[in-house]
């Protein structure tokens, strides 16, 4: 056992450990930090595109969509699995009010993740947790494989159905988007 896992005599589990030297960390301007299954990840600033395919997805739903909903980028969430920050949230109006940096995923629509130095990690692991948390809609941006995927219906901690489309195809949306979602020019 090692000092830091016992305060004032109390055992401290090494999750909680790192829980705790993962909330402290002094991320670089410009970076994220995510805890993803036990592994902190720090991910560099995005290149343009990654940005640009965010920004067209955004536009789409403001301008397509009836539903009272807001958006947020890069929000802290806690999920099974550790402490993710999608590319981009969206949620009921309101959801993000009054909320703390780490939010549990309450009220929340669908999240965003745009692949960019490591996709393997949006592809499962950030899946499996979003699905645990019971988001009910994942929306994946695979740039390495050229598609864009629908995760939906989370259930038992995975999503039982999945969409997906190449680039150029358009991909439905369910309610409450309720809209095809133009994928062209999200490479």
């Amino acid at each position: 056992m090692t000092a830091e896992m016992y305060d004032a005599d109390v055992y401290r589990s090494p999750e909680d450990v790192l829980l705790d030297a993962f909330l402290t960390l002094n991320t670089p301007e410009g970076f994220k930090a995510e805890l993803v299954e036990g592994e902190i990840i720090v991910t560099p600033p995005p290149d343009g595109d990654h940005e640009g395919a965010i920004g067209r997805i955004v536009r789409q739903v403001f301008r397509l969509c009836d539903a009272d909903i807001t958006f947020a980028g890069n929000k802290g969430l806690i999920v099974p699995g550790g402490r993710f920050i999608p590319d981009g949230t969206f949620a009921d109006e309101g959801a993000f009010d009054g909320q703390p940096s780490w939010m549990k995923p309450d009220r929340l629509l669908m999240v965003l993740e745009v692949t960019s130095s490591n996709p393997a990690k949006d592809r499962w692991d950030k899946r499996k947790g979003y699905a645990a948390a019971g988001i009910p809609l994942y929306l994946l941006v695979d740039r390495k494989a050229g598609q864009v995927v629908l995760h939906s219906h989370p259930e038992g901690g995975e999503y039982t159905a999945t969409t997906s489309v190449p680039f150029g195809d358009p991909l439905p949306l369910p309610k409450p988007f309720g809209f095809d979602l133009a994928t062209d020019g999200l490479s």
